[in-house]
């Protein structure tokens, strides 16, 4: 892997390798853009199957957190860090503290948090080496579980869509097909349900899909049937990839909006959606909810500042589509146009500013 080129081509800042001996610490920070503000993005452990594709990850999430922040309205960059190991076995004290102890050498430009791997007790491991750390337990500061908040945000992201797809944002009597009903979706299914939404759910645990079905009084559906059901919305909330050449044929919703990352299985998908007519909420823009929260805790949580915030999806997801029909393009494009035009005015500005402060020390 020729690591300066990719950093080169996708215009990466800076590429950290840790290590501790004692611990066995081998993690990876990468740093995608602080044009915003300092970077933002969690830590990932995984028994990677090289370091190259321990690299790759860490390089490809991190820039999927700069467009994420961006989009969001954050004043945040993206970055992203991941630990090799097995995080059922490899974990202990000293690696989280010796990670920590690499965060706070990088004085601010890199923040993380929780992510796939890792838990709330091992932020607060982290958290005793540095303050550049989110997502630790409520009684440092935290915001706590993120679920309910994220679940908000894709509600208020659904609405949007929904309001370009059938001309109002209610969604009384609509019918929302969700797959997978975990701790976020279970939440949006919540708010579906006050709204008066018929709701049919699917997911790999039964005692899921029961709860859901109690509830909510959703109807149940073998997890292989939820792309062809007679819906209005489809809501992906498990697994990434599921908009595809398979799947996508039997849709008959008009509305993608879900909570699930990485929803297209590969950038032409978006492309086909976009055709097909379907009105595509991306990823990455509607399920904001929890780094939106989890940033609030940088200025001393607020869990009403913090969901103000979140109701912002509902524009962002209305901006996107506004981009989409300007540029005729997919939404999945006009989302990263929206993330690098924030960008891009905040690189114009500072450039001007630094230009003019120049022609005041020449006159000097």
């Amino acid at each position: 892997m020729e690591i300066f080129n990719y950093m080169e081509n996708f215009d990466y800042e800076q590429l950290v390798f840790c290590q501790d001996k004692q611990s066995g610490l081998k993690a990876i920070i990468a740093i995608h853009d602080t044009t915003l503000g300092p970077a933002l993005g969690g830590t990932r452990m995984w028994m990677y199957e090289s370091e190259e594709a321990a690299i790759e990850d860490a390089l490809r999430l991190a820039r999927g957190m700069t467009y994420k922040n961006a989009v969001a309205g954050l004043n945040l960059g993206g970055g992203k860090t991941v630990i090799i190991g097995d995080p059922k076995k490899d974990k202990n004290e000293e690696m989280f503290r010796a990670f920590g102890r690499y965060i706070q050498g990088l004085n601010g430009r890199y923040i993380t948090a929780e992510d796939v791997g890792t838990t709330v007790e091992d932020m607060d491991i982290i958290h005793e080496e540095t303050d550049y750390v989110t997502g630790i337990s409520p009684a440092f500061g935290s915001s706590g579980n993120p679920s309910p908040v994220t679940a908000y945000g894709v509600y208020r992201g659904m609405k949007a869509a929904a309001k370009e797809a059938f001309g109002t944002d209610s969604l009384t009597n609509k019918k929302v097909a969700i797959q997978g009903v975990g701790n976020v979706a279970y939440h949006l299914c919540k708010y579906l349900h006050e709204e008066g939404v018929k709701l049919i759910v699917t997911d790999i645990n039964k005692e899921a899909i029961q709860r859901a079905v109690n509830d909510f009084q959703a109807e149940a559906v073998e997890p292989n049937e939820i792309y062809s059901v007679d819906s209005d919305i489809f809501a992906p909330c498990a697994l990434g990839a599921v908009l595809n050449d398979v799947t996508i044929p039997q849709l008959k919703a008009s509305v993608i909006a879900g909570a699930a990352n990485n929803q297209l299985k590969e950038p032409r998908h978006g492309e086909i959606l976009h055709q097909k007519g379907i009105i595509y909420a991306p990823d990455y823009v509607i399920n904001a909810g929890g780094v939106i929260n989890v940033a609030d805790e940088l200025y001393g949580y607020n869990r009403e500042r913090a969901l103000k915030k979140v109701e912002n999806i509902y524009n962002n997801i209305e901006s996107v589509i506004e981009i989409s029909k300007r540029d005729q393009i997919p939404t999945s494009l006009a989302a990263d146009r929206l993330a690098e035009e924030r960008i891009a005015k905040m690189k114009n500005s500072r450039s001007q500013f630094l230009l003019e402060g120049k022609h005041i020390l020449n006159r000097k």
